[in-house]
């Protein structure tokens, strides 16, 4: 992705600009168009696995209903672990417990983040600066107030 993305930028050098010398160089893309790449290749991947035919081996999509890949597809042997649950013999920690945003349809919202299992929300206590006021010289002063918020968490 990065490589086959990659353009030329040259400089000229010389009197006023002239151009009687130029150098080039190659960079890379921007960082979100090579992550977009990235992603849309991952969202496209195939499973695969391997099939010996003849003397060679293949590597050919596990289902039928998979669409044959090419060569600057991704392919994948094993299906991703499902994160949703603890498993500590692979290092998961699940997300049962973890904060999110009722409101939110984006990573963070209890709809996704909670892998369908619903959540609890409790009240919870906030302290936080406020009223701040800023007094010469260098000094900020500031009231704390509390305040109580909705905390969403993952069954």
């Amino acid at each position: 992705a990065i490589l086959s993305h990659m353009k030329i930028e040259c400089k000229c050098h010389g009197v006023s600009g002239s151009c009687e010398v130029r150098t080039c160089w190659k960079v890379m893309s921007p960082f979100r168009k090579v992550g977009g790449i990235l992603r849309d290749k991952f969202e496209g991947a195939t499973e695969v696995h391997p099939k010996r035919v003849g003397s060679r081996k293949l590597l050919v999509p596990k289902s039928s209903h998979f669409k044959p890949y090419g060569t600057h597809d991704l392919v994948y042997l094993a299906a991703s672990p499902d994160f949703c649950n603890w498993d500590p013999h692979g290092g998961i920690f699940g997300t049962t417990g973890r904060h999110c945003n009722r409101t939110s349809a984006a990573l963070d919202g209890c709809e996704l983040l909670c892998c369908g299992r619903g959540f609890r929300t409790a009240q919870a206590e906030v302290v936080e600066r406020c009223s701040c006021k800023f007094r010469w010289c260098c000094a900020v002063k500031c009231r704390q107030c509390r305040n109580l918020v909705e905390v969403h968490r993952c069954r």
